[in-house]
């Protein structure tokens, strides 16, 4: 289900917050088109923090610690990659817009970003929005082979830590379900949505001001099972 926004001047990153608690988020046609509109998808995607899959080859290279990951230090940056072309993606629904109103959700701590560096590079990242036990995965980004698989296993070790749970995704690639990503009904979503926004969850219960060894965040992924 999609509604078009005819003033998108009028969504405030407070209004953007009330949305995401209704089951609804914001996209833009293209990065060109200046106007939003709101999805609701019939079927949404999720990923159970109980059943977060890693394959063997991305847990060596996470537990060899190949990359630095860091939390909140670049968001505007990020936000930068996800919405630049990539392979196999050649335009992105991330517009001005969508830029702005998630730099107010960050300023507001209720947006977060990770990152992953290779030397002194940004080669990777995600971000999205945490509200309650909740976080809403927006985009993802890569520019080294495993950079946005290793932010997304460090994601879902400081949800887990955090005690969040549930991981939205919006819709389901075969990219996410190989990391264990399910579809469920909208009505389904709902119920796990309104239990998720009344409970309190902690985005920084693990540091934000130092990085997490990789072989931590397996650990903690590896307890939630």
């Amino acid at each position: 289900m999609t509604s078009r926004d005819s003033a998108a001047s009028e969504i405030t990153p407070e209004v953007l917050l009330r949305a995401y608690a209704g089951g609804i988020f914001p996209m833009a046609e293209s990065a060109d088109d200046p106007t939003l509109f709101w999805v609701e998808p019939e079927i949404r995607g999720v990923i159970p923090l109980d059943g977060f899959r890693i394959a063997s080859r991305l847990a060596r290279t996470v537990r060899a610690d190949s990359f630095k990951v860091t939390v909140d230090t670049a968001f505007k940056a990020v936000i930068a990659g996800c919405a630049s072309p990539q392979a196999g993606r050649d335009d992105t629904w991330i517009n001005k817009r969508i830029r702005e109103l998630y730099i107010g959700l960050h300023e507001l701590g209720h947006s977060h970003s990770v990152e992953v560096w290779e030397n002194d590079d940004l080669v990777g990242g995600l971000y999205g929005v945490s509200l309650g036990r909740a976080f809403f995965g927006e985009s993802m980004f890569h520019r080294a082979r495993d950079a946005s698989k290793v932010a997304l296993v460090h994601l879902v070790a400081r949800l887990i830590a955090g005690g969040f749970e549930l991981l939205d995704t919006q819709y389901v690639t075969e990219h996410l379900r190989s990391f264990g990503a399910v579809e469920i009904s909208r009505r389904r979503y709902g119920a796990l949505l309104d239990k998720a926004i009344k409970g309190d969850a902690d985005f920084g219960k693990l540091p934000v001001d130092q990085p997490v060894s990789g072989g931590r965040a397996l650990e903690i992924i590896a307890r939630r099972r």
